[in-house]
């Protein structure tokens, strides 16, 4: 009885070896020069800024560690305002602005109202500066004096924010709404599907897939304009800042509260750069330009 002859396990050769061995090495080099320059850079940073004249009188008006403990508890608390803000506003605009996206992608002539309002819209909210709607939004509604508009000053930045950012984040809808291939609606017409159908069931699913990286772009960017409700009277983060330097009369504060929103963004950062590389966005943008509007 004859045995089946067993297969060795595979072994790199020698020249393999060599090649991994120099590959490892290189990696260690350049680890190694990134850090001693990174550690050189900083240094030199460090010592530039501690060996100016104003350091002493810059790190007790701005670097107190005992006002920052003390005004932690309140910016905290502002920012709390911040992330509930950001999140309701967040929800508001990705649904206001998908409707914005689907008016200004319909066709046919009945549907110019709507496009040209959607389109107007657009327009407006993108020229204009955050900080000037707030103001309009914040100052000129509760002039009115109607009936059932809100006097709230979060509610009404709540609201300048998801004005503004509806028209951005419309934008983007679009632009993965527009980059689907024509011959996707197609194929789904013929299958008998309608048109609104095949915009839900086939368009829409990957046009969404592919704008997640710039939405959580515009996510990032939101958590940090959320502060400028503070204009208006709102006690976020910001205004929390501006009540305990004036009691300390002390700027530290103002440098706590914007720790906070670093620590906030980076994380949102990060994740958006991980998903990015991750669903490889950047390579499926370069079909942009060929894809046609829907027909």
């Amino acid at each position: 009885m004859t045995t089946a002859p067993t297969t060795a396990a595979w072994q790199p050769s020698e020249h393999q070896r060599d090649r991994d061995a120099y590959r490892r090495s290189r990696a260690r080099r350049s680890t190694a020069v990134a850090v001693v320059s990174t550690v050189a850079l900083t240094a030199v940073a460090v010592l530039g800024l501690v060996s100016s004249p104003g350091w002493p009188r810059v790190k007790a008006s701005f670097f107190d560690a005992d006002v920052a403990r003390a005004s932690l508890p309140a910016v905290l608390d502002g920012l709390w305002l911040n992330i509930r803000v950001m999140a309701v506003s967040a929800v508001l605009i990705v649904v206001v602005a998908l409707a914005l996206a689907l008016a200004r992608t319909l066709r046919g002539p009945v549907f110019f109202p709507l496009r040209a309002l959607a389109t107007g819209y657009v327009d407006v909210f993108r020229g204009l500066p955050l900080i000037l709607v707030l103001l309009l939004v914040g100052f000129g509604l509760p002039g009115l004096r109607l009936q059932g508009i809100p006097t709230s000053a979060v509610v009404l930045g709540g609201l300048a924010l998801v004005l503004t950012y509806s028209a951005y984040v419309a934008e983007v809808f679009r632009a993965g709404i527009e980059s689907v291939h024509p011959s996707q609606v197609a194929a789904a017409r013929s299958l008998g599907l309608s048109r609104g159908q095949a915009m839900r069931h086939v368009v829409l699913p990957q046009a969404v897939r592919r704008v997640v990286p710039p939405l959580l772009n515009d996510l990032v960017a939101l958590s940090k304009d959320s502060g400028l409700i503070s204009i208006l009277g709102a006690i976020d983060a910001v205004r929390a800042a501006q009540i305990e330097t004036a009691r300390y009369a002390n700027f530290t504060p103002y440098v706590v509260a914007g720790v906070l929103f670093v620590a906030l963004t980076i994380p949102l950062t990060r994740f958006t750069d991980a998903l990015a590389r991750r669903s490889g966005w950047l390579g499926a943008q370069s079909g942009l330009a060929g894809a046609g509007a829907l027909r």
